[in-house]
């Protein structure tokens, strides 16, 4: 007959450490009860308070069991009678053996505190039916505050809302995982978080104020149901390693996100908060400017930090919000056309009958097309662009259906799906190039030179077209292109002469290619800004920002020529300024050198950054040049919104959180994910 009873002894292999499972209803079994009488036949202690206990014998017949940690005696034997071993597991388990909190690490979590019978659910007190232990694991102490400040870390890496922490479900599930936990209000938990991001905080700013080189800003206008704005703004730089790094700084709430001062009082607030003042190369922005805002940005920047070639590097424009822009106006160009495309979709989409028809009718008429159709998401263009190929490749089956379903209706013309492939050639090189973007961690100038370049190049060769649709995408595509150009070809062409594959070669080609025999005056314009940036650099070094700045290449050599004597109390003063004045003349600059030097094989994955941590000896202070130059960012936004049509807008839940608490969240979840090692593990208590 099969015992009825639970068994609560597991047998494993010695090869696997063995976990009892004690059943705390039922009585101490023979292991924890040792007669007197049977000394010899005494079986093993199995429990795991002998790890913490010996038993000695203070008289003929009576014996104490004394803690390893704390010395403590405690009742075991007297005669027949044994005292068990609970309150030996309470001095452990509740942890009144002070020797054993001292050595215990108070970042760990504890196990499953033993309950007094009676009690009601979660009380700290309550005894659990079963207990599950391992006589290899160790009593671990509970810690609040460190419990505390992981629900925080989880609230913040996640997303989870704030309000959780009330959840009658997150509740329930705590108090049964651990009832000694005292669960948190909202407020607590908005604190709590706040104090996990002022702590990552600490280690963000070291790590600013250490860096060698400048910071280039984007701004990102986030927009919100309420109107108000929120501006993303976030760092871009390059490390000690040459590696590019970017971080979210700021989200700064704008009550008037329209406003001209709206991104200046963004901007200040960061240099501000960050201590960047000196040390921004390039701010990029989402939106055009208006002249105004763009006044006031260049004032502010003009107190705040030192101008690189008279500010014209300042200020750039989001290569992906242009690439949309254009996208839209193209789209919107042939609204009625898409939306006759798009009704054909869905009529074949929206029925399992009329799709199975439309891929056998495919398959009878054998089109070679491996796209499938779908209807797009009118917000992300790319989607657009991508139904209509699809619709375009398959135009034959679309026709076919129209002589073959009477239900069909509205049917595309030839002209149509003619104007069609027209539309589509001008919105493929936009998303070739805005591809680029979502698969390029930090898109920089030198990523987009050559593809602004084609784009520049197709606008600057469209043939003038009697065809009014032809000539309304001719149109856009010249003036938005042409406008970025104009604002932005600048610091590209700086980005490609630092690539020692390019140099200035990669320039007189392209502006020859577009400007014909205008582009020496284009190329003059590139050739003496790389000059007159280089001059400042050597002006500015070693550069009063941070040690990190001169720690090597300059600091080093100006130091060795300083201890070096020299001979001016012999009468040969003005020999030396003699050789100092016919040796300059003839001495070419770092840059010069550069230049002229062959240029390196054009390579697959070739680093950039790296070739010039390699050669910053070589080139002590066009590396530190170079390195600003190349970390310049030519998008502001993140790959998964490159396609987006609209501006991002700010959730509900989010806006109705306090402007300190959402900069928390979203600054703290992107610092974690660099794997940022806490400052320490005592929350700092804010209160809300």
């Amino acid at each position: 007959m099969v015992n009825s009873q639970p068994n609560y002894e597991l047998t494993i292999s010695d090869a696997i450490p063995s976990y009892e499972i004690i059943n705390a209803e039922t009585p101490l079994s023979n292991e924890d009860r040792i007669p007197e009488t049977q000394p010899t036949k005494r079986r093993k202690k199995k429990s795991i308070v002998w790890e913490h206990f010996t038993i000695e014998t203070v008289s003929p017949g009576c014996r104490r069991a004394r803690c390893k940690q704390c010395a403590q005696t405690f009742a075991y034997s007297t005669g027949s009678k044994v005292a068990g071993t609970s309150h030996l597991k309470r001095h452990i388990a509740k942890g009144t053996c002070s020797a054993l909190l001292r050595n215990h690490d108070h970042n760990q979590l504890t196990p499953y505190t033993a309950r007094t019978r009676g009690s009601g659910t979660g009380n700290a007190s309550d005894t659990p039916k079963r207990r599950y232990r391992s006589p290899s694991t160790p009593y671990i102490i509970f810690d609040q505050d460190k419990c505390r400040h992981e629900i925080a870390r989880m609230i913040i890496m996640h997303d989870y809302p704030l309000h959780m922490v009330e959840h009658p479900g997150f509740v329930a599930f705590v108090q049964n995982l651990q009832p000694q936990f005292k669960m948190v209000t909202f407020n607590s938990i908005q604190g709590d978080c706040v104090a996990t991001y002022l702590m990552e905080k600490q280690h963000i700013l070291k790590y600013i104020e250490g860096l060698p080189g400048r910071v280039c800003l984007t701004l990102d206008i986030w927009t919100s149901s309420q109107s108000l704005g929120y501006v993303f703004i976030t760092g871009h730089f390059v490390d000690h390693d040459w590696k590019l790094q970017r971080r979210i700084l700021n989200v700064v709430m704008e009550p008037y996100p329209d406003s001209d001062s709206a991104l200046s009082h963004a901007v200040a607030v960061c240099l501000s908060d960050w201590g960047l003042e000196g040390r921004l190369f390039s701010v990029t922005c989402n939106q055009a400017l208006s002249n105004a805002a763009l006044e006031n940005l260049r004032s502010l920047l003009s107190v705040k930090n030192p101008l690189i070639l008279n500010g014209q590097l300042l200020v750039g424009n989001c290569i992906a919000r242009t690439l949309s822009s254009v996208a839209k106006d193209l789209l919107g160009s042939a609204e009625d056309l898409i939306t006759k495309i798009r009704d054909s979709v869905k009529y074949v989409k929206t029925s399992e009958s009329h799709e199975e028809k439309f891929l056998e009718l495919k398959q009878h008429l054998q089109v070679p097309s491996e796209r499938s159709l779908f209807i797009d998401d009118e917000v992300q263009w790319n989607t657009s662009y991508e139904m209509l190929v699809a619709a375009s490749e398959l135009k034959e089956v679309f026709s076919c259906l129209d002589t073959s379903d009477p239900d069909y209706k509205g049917a595309p013309s030839m002209q149509d799906w003619k104007l069609v492939e027209i539309l589509c050639s001008y919105l493929k090189p936009l998303f070739d190039a805005a591809n680029i973007l979502t698969t390029t961690t930090h898109p920089t100038a030198i990523t987009f030179f050559h593809e602004v370049w084609k784009l520049q190049l197709d606008a600057t060769r469209a043939v003038t077209s009697e065809d009014p649709f032809i000539s309304r995408l001719n149109k856009i595509m010249q003036e938005k292109i042409d406008k970025y150009w104009r604002e932005c070809s600048l610091v590209l062409a700086l980005a490609v002469v630092m690539d020692p594959r390019f140099k200035m070669k990669l320039v007189e080609f392209s502006f020859t290619k577009i400007y014909g025999d205008d582009a020496h005056v284009y190329i003059k314009t590139v050739d003496d800004g790389i000059h007159e940036l280089f001059h400042e650099y050597v002006a500015l070094l070693p550069l009063p920002l941070t040690p990190a700045y001169a720690e090597d290449g300059v600091a080093g050599s100006h130091s060795k020529m300083e201890e070096s004597p020299v001979l001016t109390d012999n009468g040969l003063t003005d020999f030396d300024a003699y050789i100092k004045e016919t040796t300059s003349q003839h001495m070419k600059s770092e840059l010069d050198q550069y230049l002229e030097e062959s240029l390196l094989p054009r390579v697959p994955e070739f680093d950039v950054l790296g070739w010039w941590k390699l050669n910053k000896l070589k080139y002590p202070t066009l590396s530190k040049m170079a390195r600003d130059i190349l970390s310049v960012p030519v998008s502001t936004v993140a790959p998964d919104s490159v396609f987006y049509s609209k501006s991002k807008e700010m959730d509900r839940y989010r806006i109705s959180l306090r402007p300190e608490t959402v900069e928390a969240l979203v600054c703290a979840k992107d610092w974690m994910q660099y794997g940022t090692p806490e400052a320490s593990n005592a929350l700092v208590q804010m209160i809300f």
